[in-house]
Formats: C-alpha cells, structure tokens, sequence
C-alpha cells in the first residue's frame, strides 16, 4: 500500500478531510481510520461519491497525438517524444531515442530545397517521412512546424512492449534489446516501408500517444552524419537499455 500525499494537497480534495492510500496493485482508493501504517484491517474502501471527486483518468484515445503537437519548433517535438508509445498496426512501444533536423541544417534532407525524395517534409505536420538509407534500410521521421518548414525528427528506436513475436519474425532476432535499436531495426521491426510515406499519425495504422509519466532525458550529437556533427540535436531516455548506442555522461537535457 501506498500514500497518495499529493492528492491531500489539491483543494477539490479537503472535502474528503481524510488520507487516501492506493491498495494493492488494483489501485483500490481507502481511507485511514486509525494511526501508524495504514492496511487493509485499519482501513475502509472509499466510497464512490468520493471517488468521483477524483480528476478523471485520461483513455487512451485522449491521450493521442494530434497534428498540432508537432505544429512547433522540431527541437521543442523531439525531446517531448521521448515516452511517446508509438504503434503500427498495434506493434510497437515507448520512443527511446530521436533526432532532430531543421530545415536550416546542412544534415536535413530538406536542406537543399523540395524535390520528390523529400517532398513529405515539406507537407504539414503530423506525418511521417520515409525514406530508404543508403538503399538498404528504411528510416521514419515525423514532420514538424508549419507546412513548408520542412523539418522532422527522425524516429532512431523504441522499447518493444507490444507484438514482440511479430517483431523477433520480422528481425530473425529473439533479443528484445536488439529488435529497435536503431532506426533500420525499428522499421523492419515494425514493418514500416515507402508504402507509409506521407501518412498521417493520427490515423490507422499508425498510432501514437503521449508519454504517461515523466522521463529523463539525455542530449546529444547525432550519429551517422557528416555535417553539423557537433549539434547536440540526439535525444534518449537516459539510461535505457534500448538505445542504438549509449549517451556520453553528463549529458542530461
């Protein structure tokens, strides 16, 4: 059992003048009715006009990521998406680790102007970008700011919570850390292709939701480029096990 010593502190709640404790893994609310650690014998369950005094819990189609979350600065979306579950056709989990590119970095695809590989970036925000490295692995960017600022973040790997078997039989891997690290490994993981290029996240079958708690987030530079290689623009969910390649210390955002 746990103390919920917050929840004393927000005034909808005085009314209740008592100390609320979450039981048990159900979450049950119950109120203390003696001194010391509070159990299940010293407590009674709350009742239900009571709980209703609670602030609503968000579903999870509230919680779903709208065009206007990526109408903003690139460098405000990137670190704000890491914890951000992201799905593909139900496959997927949280975002580790991103990139950042603006349309004023020599590293953008969009740098140069629009042409037909990169026409995406320049479309409005809320879409993903999809493009083939090197002829050989694809890679997914969400597109940020207003249409025709052509910026995006690149999408680098996530935590595989969800379709794990489909997962280990796209990668021909069974090690769960091996699945998305790495933006080539997270789109075979997730069967992304140029046939996802242009589409919306906010409608099958993609998916993504904002993050349910807060995370630590590291900075740093970005990988695999040679221009503008200085720019810590590279941010991960410090400490996670899932990243392509670990942050250096001391490079908390």
């Amino acid at each position: 059992m746990k103390r919920i010593p917050h929840l004393m502190r927000t005034p909808w709640l005085r009314v209740l003048r008592t100390e609320l404790f979450v039981y048990g893994d159900r979450g049950l609310l119950w109120q203390k009715r003696g001194g010391g650690v509070p159990d299940r014998k010293c407590c009674q369950r709350v009742s239900q006009k009571q709980q209703m005094l609670l602030p609503p819990k968000k579903s999870l189609r509230d919680r779903q990521l709208t065009p206007g979350f990526f109408a903003r600065s690139v460098h405000e979306v990137a670190p704000d998406l890491i914890g951000a579950i992201f799905f593909v056709d139900g496959i997927g989990g949280p975002i580790v680790e991103v990139e950042a590119y603006h349309h004023s970095d020599p590293a953008a695809h969009s740098y140069g102007g629009p042409s037909a590989r990169n026409a995406v970036m320049f479309g409005p925000p809320g879409h993903v970008y999809v493009y083939r490295s090197y002829g050989v692995h694809w890679c997914v960017n969400f597109v940020c700011e207003a249409e025709d600022s052509a910026s995006a973040v690149l999408i680098r790997a996530l935590m595989p919570t969800k379709g794990l078997a489909a997962m280990r039989r796209r990668r021909g891997v069974k090690n769960e850390r091996l699945l998305c690290a790495g933006p080539g490994r997270l789109c075979e993981a997730l069967a992304i292709t140029g046939a996802h290029n242009g589409a919306a996240l906010d409608k099958a079958p993609l998916a993504l939701f904002e993050r349910t708690a807060p995370v630590e987030i590291v900075a740093g530079p970005r990988v695999g480029i040679s221009k503008a290689i200085d720019l810590p623009w590279r941010y991960g969910w410090a400490g996670s096990r899932f990243l392509s390649r670990p942050f250096k210390a001391g490079t908390k955002s």
